[in-house]
């Protein structure tokens, strides 16, 4: 895996001490270069030791099914994975916090920069990269892992709908299915069956994640659903910023969550699915906007039992 870390394209593997440099130029800001320190970050250092809670803080208040999926794991792997999923949380919503593609291509150089500096045991002065490299040092996580999701969440920052299904795969890979595999990491897991499965996982999540943000995104006047889909239903962009509900988009609808069944059937996830299923993939019916308050039951219930 090293061997193809460095031959990635977009992985600089430069000297340690280039790092020191960049630190003290950052004067231990997370966010180069965009002006208004720590305030323009959105973040205040918390008090030493206080990185962990930090990190829980903002993956429960970001990713709350991400939150009590962490809760069940052993304690021993419970706080990398809550660094895992806020490192993942810190580069989701910097798309939806930019205006312009150059602060948020600086804002993922931070963090290349901050995963260079992690592996050569000189993190920044960050609560969730500081975190992040004891995840590091504690289960000698894969920094390719890192790096995919950093390539793939910056080639993401352009505004267009992915071009067909396949697409919105390899994003999903990429991002969520490499998050998981780092998981099994944490959890002293290097198997490839569990990879085939996290694979599988990560997909569907991945596709479940763009058909549940896709209210969101239409009130904002944006669509990224795949566009061979739309176009084999006659359906447009201004239909889904529209809110329309006519069959063709349900259709729309149908064949995406499909292919997310192919992937997967019984993980929290296809909760979302049978709902949708329910309201005949009406993706803007309101019962789907809901947070369901039985869900942290419902994971302890599926644990207990190790059925997922």
């Amino acid at each position: 895996m090293a061997a193809a870390a460095v031959a990635r394209g977009g992985l600089r593997v430069g000297p340690c001490h280039r790092l020191a440099r960049a630190a003290g130029a950052r004067g231990g800001l997370p966010w180069p270069g965009l002006g208004g320190g720590r305030a323009a970050a959105g973040w205040s250092r918390p008090a030493p030791g206080g990185e962990a809670q930090y990190c829980a803080e903002l993956v429960r208040k970001r990713d709350y099914e991400g939150f009590l999926c962490s809760l069940l794991l052993p304690a021993e792997s419970r706080t990398s994975a809550f660094a895992l999923r806020a490192f993942n949380v810190e580069l989701a919503q910097i798309k939806d916090s930019i205006t312009q593609k150059t602060i948020g291509l600086m804002r993922m150089q931070f963090w290349r920069e901050a995963v260079e500096d992690i592996y050569c045991d000189n993190p920044p002065h960050q609560p969730v990269a500081t975190e992040l490299w004891r995840a590091v040092k504690r289960h000698n996580l894969t920094k390719m892992w890192f790096m995919k999701i950093i390539d793939e969440r910056e080639k993401n920052l352009d505004d267009r709908a992915y071009r067909n299904i396949q697409e919105l795969e390899t994003y999903a890979e990429n991002t969520q299915s490499a998050l998981l595999y780092l998981t099994l990491e944490t959890l002293g897991v290097r198997d490839i069956h569990a990879d085939h499965a996290a694979s599988h996982i990560g997909k569907t999540q991945g596709i479940v994640t763009c058909l549940r943000a896709t209210p969101y995104h239409s009130a904002r006047q944006k669509v990224f659903l795949p566009m061979d889909i739309c176009m084999l239903h006659g359906v447009s962009q201004e239909d889904f910023i529209r809110g329309k509900q006519e069959k063709n988009v349900r259709d729309v609808i149908y064949d995406i969550a499909s292919q997310a069944h192919i992937h997967l059937e019984h993980v929290a996830l296809d909760d979302y699915l049978y709902n949708m299923r329910k309201v005949d993939f009406n993706i803007f019916h309101p019962s789907l906007q809901k947070k369901s308050t039985l869900l942290p039951l419902h994971l302890y219930i599926r644990s207990w039992k190790k059925t997922y």
